[in-house]
């Protein structure tokens, strides 16, 4: 499972959660529901930072193969042809 789902799900679970705490308690719907957003925000940028990493990490991996193959089909397209990195051209 990427570390995104992950992440997502544990965001959810930890709203959900908060959600729940705070049902007994005496407010308005809307009022419980932006205290257990805030609270959860909260929570979960100590408690879920290792996914979050794992999630930036990921993300930031898939837009330099983007952009590599972006660069590379635009070479293709112009008639360059670049030879591999470390090969000298004889």
């Amino acid at each position: 499972m990427s570390a995104a789902v992950k992440y997502t799900l544990a965001r959810i679970g930890l709203f959900l959660v908060v959600v729940a705490a705070l049902w007994p308690v005496g407010m308005n719907l809307f009022l419980k529901l932006m205290v257990a957003l805030i609270f959860s925000a909260a929570a979960s940028f100590f408690l879920l930072r290792g996914w979050r990493d794992q999630m930036a990490e990921e993300v930031a991996a898939a837009a330099e193969r983007r952009r590599a193959e972006k660069e590379r089909l635009r070479s293709a397209l112009a008639g360059d042809d670049q030879p591999a990195e470390g090969d000298e051209p004889r």
